[in-house]
């Protein structure tokens, strides 16, 4: 891709004679006549490159300056001005400029200083890089994250690991839940053992029953054959029950009489089964309110929770970020080399992430696919309730996206209104007035999603 550069300055014969020369050396080149224009630009897109002028009316180079290397740290400004004094000079080195022209000046000198400036960009980014891998081996086992929180949780992991007592996981939803589970199991001393994961809201309680403790040919309509339950399978092993709040009281009584007497009997038979678990639970619910109200048993609870570990949420964890954010990067990029500009990983660390892990990776995924070259900027991060999602960087995004696979006007229609739809997080009211559509407008189009798929 060509390298960009911004040129500021307040003389248009100056703009048009280094645009010649830029453009002709392969460069794309923006010109603005203000510094107040080129901070707007830099607000629209990076530039891999500022040439800027010091003598301007209005906000001068120095101010400029200054308020680059605050908003858009990243990008090397180089100075231009008539009076080339050595005190100029220094203040500009000291204000953070990456170099500094007099007027007049020789070509020669001007495309090795902004190719001087270039180069230190790619040795920041490379930088980064390296960061990002170290950052990446802030881990333990598939758990990423380096705050004192997670370091916390890795102690306790390594404790619990070895022994089979009974663990209770909580934390929001997205925050790890299974993943903590999974590092308990594989760094345990029954890693050669099988894993077996169930979602119990993720069905009926007649099925969960079944799935759980199997089930006897002619126990019911179906049960054509003998079908052994996931206490069975995970025999020897873990079993990880995710969301175990929502399951029903009656399963709640089957399951506390498992762990009693450590045998299960299968749906519709006669005879028990000894079974060897070790049970890690989890939920996003508040249990200890649910026993309160009687919605979970306190029998069950105190059955689970042997070994309590809670995990927070992401919010309160910022330094878990970025690692996640280059674990999910490693994750997604298809075997390219791509990597987050510092400013994209601030912006990161200063969302709310209510979706957590889950949340940020989905986060990490869109801006891979909307972002152009092996850095991920700010403007390609695309969070909820950030207002660029709307004025600008979404649309920009999905023109991009565009442009990039040859998309027709109704594919790009389509992958607008997803857009939006991801943006908001499903909220229909809310995407509706971005798109300025009547909301049964976007019910109809699901309908008829449906209808095709169907």
């Amino acid at each position: 891709m060509k390298r960009s550069i911004l040129v500021v300055d307040d003389d248009p014969i100056l703009r048009e004679m280094v645009t010649d020369l830029l453009v002709g050396q392969g460069y794309q080149v923006e010109c603005v006549e203000s510094a107040q224009e080129g901070l707007e630009a830099a607000g629209k897109r990076e530039f891999d490159c500022t040439l800027s002028d010091i003598q301007m009316p209005g906000m001068d180079g120095f101010e400029f300056l200054g308020a680059m290397r605050e908003e858009h740290s990243e990008t090397p400004v180089v100075l231009m001005t008539s009076f080339g004094t050595i005190e100029i000079a220094v203040e500009a080195m000291r204000l953070g400029a990456h170099d500094f022209v007099t007027k007049p000046f020789e070509n020669d000198r001007l495309l090795l200083t902004l190719e001087r400036a270039l180069e230190n960009r790619v040795l920041l980014a490379e930088n980064r890089r390296l960061r990002a891998a170290v950052e990446r081996t802030a881990s333990f086992g598939d758990l990423v994250g380096k705050s004192v929180a997670m370091n916390e949780i890795y102690a306790l992991i390594r404790k619990v690991s070895g022994n089979g007592s009974n663990i209770l996981i909580t934390g929001e939803s997205g925050t790890g839940k299974e993943v903590v589970a999974r590092t308990i199991h594989f760094t345990g001393n029954r890693a050669d053992m099988p894993f077996v994961p169930i979602n119990c809201t993720a069905m009926p309680e007649g099925l969960l029953e079944s799935e759980l403790f199997g089930h006897v040919r002619g126990a019911f309509t179906g049960a054509h054959t003998n079908k052994k339950g996931l206490f069975e399978a995970a025999n020897g092993g873990t079993l990880f029950l995710d969301e175990i709040g929502d399951m029903s009281p009656s399963i709640q009584g089957k399951l506390l009489r498992v762990l009693q007497d450590r045998e299960i009997r299968p749906v519709g038979g006669n005879q028990s089964v000894k079974v060897d678990v070790r049970l890690v639970a989890a939920t996003n619910r508040d249990l200890r309110a649910d026993l309160a109200t009687g919605v979970f048993r306190e029998d069950l609870y105190y059955r689970l929770n042997v070994i309590p570990l809670h995990l927070p949420p992401l919010r309160e964890r910022p330094d878990d970020i970025p690692p996640l954010a280059a674990a999910f990067v490693e994750r997604h990029c298809g075997g390219e080399f791509r990597t987050l500009s510092e400013n994209a990983i601030r912006k990161l660390q200063r969302a709310p992430w209510p979706g957590n892990g889950r949340e940020l990776e989905n986060c990490i995924e869109r801006s891979l696919v909307l972002s152009e070259g092996s850095e991920v900027h700010a403007v390609d991060i695309l969070i909820p309730g950030d207002p660029d999602r709307v004025d600008g960087s979404l649309e920009d995004a999905v023109v991009r996206l565009a442009r990039k696979q040859g998309l027709t006007l109704g594919d790009l229609g389509d992958r607008y209104v997803e857009a939006v739809l991801e943006s908001t997080m499903g909220r229909k009211s809310e995407a509706a007035r971005i798109l300025g559509v009547n909301r049964r407008t976007l019910y109809r189009r699901e309908e008829r999603k449906n209808a095709v798929r169907n």
